[in-house]
């Protein structure tokens, strides 16, 4: 097999940074220009291997800037340690591709770029549930193939569901989570229940007020209300969407139990971790319950899908588009651009909630987000401000 080629930038730089994907825009690599780094960049379309990182850290390496698709073990980890490496910047939010322990105890800080895909993953949950919803995919396939064309409007053809002032049910109520309930309790008029170990307050106050508003108008309030377990929000939930995090303790929440206990016409809807659920029980679920529908952007094991999966007509696929649009991507890529030149800078982790001061021209000398920068002891900027006023 012969080894990706790679595009090399700035080629006198002192720090050499490998960059494992072409990323879109140019601010980030100006970003590393500016810092007097060399920057390697893989041109290989397909996911590298830990040998193929691993060659192309080689002997000598300060930085990577990698992806959520690689898979960095320990041993990988160490290669970079051993390579002269002061981090490891992940071009994602997610970062379960990672041994952060591992990383840790090797003294690797790992970045991860938050803040800058909220919005823009709410956005293609919603148009995921509303494929499912109005079946959209379906029609898509029915137009191209002639057969529209062949009956034209029929009263009875690819009847859908509305979801007008039907029940959202959201499992994760952290940023994406809140921000897509928000979409769909503001613009369809849904009522909300949630499950998270922790009580969003902030959120049952908004649809609270929200709710008040309409009634101002009206118009019936919109409900909110905390779920004590999974399957109370999955009896009550005509959509359910998941947006929790991937952990030992999540994988799989959603098997043949959870898919069984959900309603016959309801829409599961998985744009997180494709782990969170078990696509095998899925496809059996969807297969044996032609009126329930499911939603992904992420699979289990990705990008291979479930034998079946794709010749479900009421299973709609997107490949993992999260975070697909340009200003969402290449914000990401200035993110953990800056994430990698501040560790090699020295300089602290930023902890104050505006992310998107990094994406101005007046960026702070800080890193946006370091994830294991408290059991690494790194300082904060704001500890930083203090100690120098």
């Amino acid at each position: 097999m012969t080894q990706s080629p790679w595009t090399t930038h700035n080629p006198g730089g002192g720090r050499r940074v490998v960059v494992t994907k072409e990323l879109p825009g140019e601010r980030w690599l100006q970003t590393l220009i500016a810092a007097d780094c060399r920057v390697e960049v893989s041109d290989s379309r397909t996911i590298l291997t830990p040998a193929a990182i691993e060659r192309a850290i080689g002997d000598e390496c300060a930085a990577v800037i990698g992806q959520l698709t690689e898979a960095w073990q320990a041993p990988l980890l160490k290669k970079l340690a051993a390579a002269g490496g002061r981090v490891l910047s992940n071009y994602a939010v997610g970062f379960n591709n990672i041994d952060i322990a591992a990383a840790t105890r090797l003294g690797l800080p790992v970045g991860n770029t938050p803040g800058v895909l909220t919005e823009t993953t709410s956005e293609l949950t919603v148009a995921l549930t509303f494929a499912a919803a109005r079946r959209i995919a379906e029609g898509d396939a029915f137009v191209r193939s002639g057969s529209f064309a062949d009956c034209g409007w029929l009263p009875m053809l690819m009847l859908g569901k509305l979801l007008w002032r039907k029940t959202l049910g959201i499992v994760g109520a952290g940023r994406i989570g809140t921000t897509y309930a928000r979409m769909m309790v503001e613009g369809h008029k849904m009522d909300l229940v949630y499950h998270d170990p922790f009580p969003n307050e902030a959120l049952e106050d908004y649809v609270r007020d929200y709710g008040a508003f309409l009634e101002t108008h009206g118009e019936p309030a919109v409900t909110c209300r905390r779920a004590e377990s999974l399957d109370e929000l999955l009896a009550a939930a005509d959509v359910v969407s998941v947006h929790t995090v991937l952990d030992e303790s999540t994988h799989h929440l959603f098997g043949a139990r959870q898919f069984a206990a959900m309603k016959p016409h309801a829409i599961f809807v998985n744009s997180s971790r494709g782990p969170l659920h078990d696509e095998k029980a899925l496809v059996e679920h969807c297969r044996t319950h032609p009126d329930f529908y499911a939603a992904l952007d992420v699979f289990e094991d990705e990008p291979r899908i479930q034998p079946g999966l794709s010749d479900l007509p009421n299973v709609v696929m997107v490949p993992h588009l999260g975070s697909a649009t340009g200003w969402t991507r290449q914000g990401m890529a200035v993110l953990a651009a800056r994430n990698a030149v501040a560790m090699l800078d020295g300089a602290p982790v930023w902890n104050r909630p505006d992310v998107l001061v990094f994406l101005t021209a007046e960026a702070p000398a800080a890193a946006p987000s370091i994830v294991n920068a408290d059991e690494l002891g790194l300082p904060y900027f704001n500890d930083a401000m203090e100690e120098r006023s």
